[in-house]
């Protein structure tokens, strides 16, 4: 029996910051002379939330697919639905919904808590508003999370960073000591799960919020290898971030 692996891509935030607009399921704009925009069935540009749900079917070594979505619409699914209507293909591994919760981590456990039925050996876990992560860079965090069993992809600033406190500068950080994390993060399934577990437990004592799966990993298992990103790899946050790098 082969390794299995499955994927959940977030897509249950409220895109406060884009007005309100649900940005997963914006269409694509196009933008002569930069990325290609990734299309559908009927050549049309597909949705954020398709364009990146693609690259994952696509790469024939993911399956299942947990998508979070809006624990309190009732339309949500099926907007996420159709906008995954018209990926390029016959065949898309299983893909399932599952209502997320009030913040990123308790979407991630959900749909965590979901797969465990599936029993899957790694799982990897991708921002559903980042639509221009590409196959090969899938394929290469799969390549080391089954070496490392936790695994990010990574880009180099290209700026200078400072921590801050109070509206002044704390420390002058090193910029070949710091990266920005990308996503898809990935890591064995079984550690992943009971971390989440006892992250869960923590940030009801603590009053904390984990933001990242890394970090929870990092808490409650142990170090996070580290691979190549993609600056192409963006995370559409603002209405500008929808033009393709």
């Amino acid at each position: 029996m082969g390794t299995a692996i499955a994927a959940v891509i977030t897509a249950a935030g409220s895109s406060a910051r884009m007005g309100g607009v649900k940005k997963e399921y914006l269409v694509l704009p196009e933008t002569p002379g930069l990325t290609a925009v990734p299309r559908g069935t009927d050549g049309a540009p597909l949705t954020v939330l398709g364009a990146a749900v693609n690259a994952f079917a696509d790469c024939g070594r993911i399956g299942p697919i947990m998508i979070t979505v809006p624990p309190d619409a009732g339309d949500c699914e099926y907007a996420a639905r159709r906008a995954l209507a018209r990926l390029p293909r016959q065949e898309v591994p299983e893909i399932f919904f599952v209502p997320g919760g009030a913040s990123r981590r308790i979407s991630v456990h959900h749909a965590l808590s979901t797969l465990a039925g599936f029993k899957p050996d790694y799982v990897l876990i991708h921002d559903g508003a980042r639509p221009w992560v590409r196959p090969s860079l899938i394929d290469r965090v799969i390549d080391a999370v089954i070496l490392y069993d936790a695994v990010l992809p990574a880009t180099p600033l290209s700026e200078t960073p400072k921590e801050l406190d109070g509206g002044f500068v704390k420390r002058h950080l090193r910029r070949g000591s710091v990266v920005l994390a990308q996503t898809p993060q990935a890591f064995a399934f079984k550690p992943l799960l009971a971390a989440h577990e006892k992250a869960a437990r923590r940030e009801l004592d603590e009053s904390l919020e984990y933001t990242d799966d890394a970090e929870i990993w990092g808490e409650f298992v142990g170090p996070v290898a580290v691979v190549e990103g993609d600056r192409a790899n963006r995370k559409i946050t603002f209405p500008e971030d929808m033009n393709a790098p």
